[in-house]
């Protein structure tokens, strides 16, 4: 069974940094995609980074230049660096993948359980 587990949430200051991991577990054959979504209390789940197994990523505008997300694929791991944290940015943040897990399986699409990320003003 795969699983993806997300961790370094927490409560920092605005303006403050803090970085996520979530580790893919479990029988994979091969990940097109990792990234990471947030929902805020009130509003729709939103994209806020991806990385493509090409090497592309793509970043909500709200984010550009602030956050990082980055790849360790001996590891099946994906980080977002937070940098710079606005109160806004609080919400749960959800890991999510597109993988895999033999030749010839469909592509899944699998979250994680989300981590909470509150910033204070």
């Amino acid at each position: 069974q795969v699983q993806l587990v997300e961790s370094g949430g927490g409560l920092v200051q605005a303006g403050g940094s803090l970085r996520l991991s979530c580790v893919v577990s479990g029988t994979i054959f091969s990940i097109n995609a990792m990234g990471w979504y947030r929902q805020a209390p009130g509003k729709q789940r939103e994209l806020v980074a991806m990385s493509f197994s090409g090497g592309s990523t793509n970043y909500a505008d709200s984010v550009k230049g602030r956050f990082t997300i980055s790849r360790d694929n001996a590891k099946n791991t994906v980080y977002l660096q937070m940098n710079s944290l606005k109160p806004e940015d609080t919400a749960v943040y959800y890991c999510n993948a597109a993988l895999t897990t033999s030749r010839n399986s469909k592509m899944l699409g699998l979250w994680g359980q989300g981590t909470l990320v509150t910033v204070s003003s």
